[in-house]
């Protein structure tokens, strides 16, 4: 969903559960349900109340906690309203209540003139701002479709590329057999959060846990394999580009050096593995996982064996084994 065209409605309708769900529901304005949710921010009213409204943010969602509610009911009880309706002159997206609180007949006849809707939570405030910059940077995250696989291997999010038909779907269903967890195929929506991490899911939730096996059709994994093969988003840490054996390029046969791919703008581990009949594609993916999995804890295998044979050069042990071998002819 674009951040273009989320709308309070949408804010309403999102399915979230457990420890991100927001508990809201409108108690008035429904006219101005369609309103649309332009900044990804919250915005306390205090000041605004008080009077003052030079800087007042009111493009974002404005939260009434407890007190704003008291300042509320001490302007409504000193016959102060016209502090109230100067509020509703502006065009807020909408107005939360959190703890449950309820702002009145007056508030809400004002709101339901001026069209802003009125939302209230059981939540806390703190907890609720939390939840909803969740919601907004997932919502308001950018965002990019591929064609691939994502799978989760060893804890590691890898994203299978490669031209159509070289066999991401086969070597993911392999993965899945040998205890590992599908996410997406063939359609894989990225979002960046935060700027730095990259989030790969479905693009489809009703589809995304089906893959297409060719001469066998579509299959369920979570209905074959079992709920525990499957996963609704991973972090992609990397890329793996699947492509037919070309004898002509020079694939790289020690890895001491750190390849990346921008997705979104951020920097995301990436290798090519040729494919070709004898290679067994799951087993060398289920080895790239731990590989990388060791270099985030800092231990580079190949830079290690790299400087392991530079060592047994300059212990001249490696002179020794050249000539002793040159006698033994």
């Amino acid at each position: 969903m674009s951040d273009k065209n989320f709308t309070v409605l949408d804010l309403l309708d999102l399915d979230l559960k457990g420890h991100d769900s927001l508990n809201l529901k409108c108690i008035g304005g429904r006219s101005g349900l369609s309103r649309v949710i332009s900044v990804p921010d919250i915005n306390r009213p205090g000041l605004e109340l008080a009077g003052f409204y030079d800087s007042f943010a009111f493009e974002r969602v404005q939260m009434f906690g407890r007190g704003e509610f008291a300042y509320l009911q001490k302007l409504q009880k000193d016959n102060l309203n016209d502090r109230l309706q100067k509020l509703f002159m502006y065009a807020m997206p909408c107005v939360v209540f959190t703890h449950g609180l309820d702002p009145g007949e007056y508030f809400l006849s004002i709101a339901e003139s001026s069209g802003c809707p009125v939302l209230q939570t059981d939540l806390e405030s703190s907890d609720f701002s939390a939840r909803l910059l969740r919601v907004f940077s997932n919502v308001f995250a950018p965002k990019r479709t591929m064609h691939g696989v994502l799978v989760e291997v060893y804890g590691v999010g890898i994203l299978l590329i490669g031209d159509s038909g070289v066999g991401k779907s086969e070597t993911a269903l392999e993965l899945v057999e040998r205890g590992h967890r599908l996410v997406a195929d063939d359609i894989v929506e990225l979002l960046c959060v935060n700027g730095n991490t990259i989030l790969g899911r479905g693009a489809n939730k009703f589809i995304s846990h089906h893959m297409e096996i060719r001469g066998l059709g579509i299959i369920n994994v979570s209905q074959l394999y079992g709920v525990g093969a499957i996963r609704d988003q991973k972090e992609v840490q990397l890329v793996v580009k699947l492509e037919s054996w070309d004898k002509t390029k020079v694939y790289d046969r020690l890895g001491t050096e750190t390849h990346t791919t921008d997705l979104l703008g951020v920097k995301i581990h990436y290798i090519e593995l040729p494919v070709k009949p004898g290679r067994n594609m799951p087993i060398i993916i289920e080895a790239a996982a731990m590989n990388e999995r060791l270099k985030s804890m800092g231990y580079f295998s190949a830079r290690e064996f790299n400087q392991n044979v530079l060592k047994w050069i300059e212990s001249g042990e490696a002179a020794a084994a050249y000539y002793s071998s040159e006698d033994s002819y």
